[in-house]
């Protein structure tokens, strides 16, 4: 979702740097755009490094019934950053 909201804002401040040749006395449109290019930039680089920090562990857990005499074998899979881990 970063990635997507860095792009975004990126653009838009694209757009607002190169395409709109607006006069505005209170607001200097040329300086907000290159402000939205740089901040999304950095979402865009803050978000691919998230990504790629993220691993993935697997545990497998195997227990015997004593009662069946049968074995169990469970795996499970977790990310980290996974706000359920």
């Amino acid at each position: 979702m970063s990635i997507g909201a860095g792009i975004a804002l990126f653009v838009i401040g694209a757009i607002l740097v190169y395409a709109v040749n607006v006069d505005v006395e209170f607001v200097n449109l040329d300086m907000i755009g290159y402000i939205l290019m740089g901040a999304g930039a950095l979402i865009f680089i803050i978000g691919i490094v998230m990504m790629l920090r993220r691993r993935q562990t697997e545990s497998v857990t195997r227990t015997v019934d004593p009662v069946a005499g049968e074995r169990v074998t469970r795996n499970s899979t977790s990310t980290s950053g996974d706000p359920t881990v």
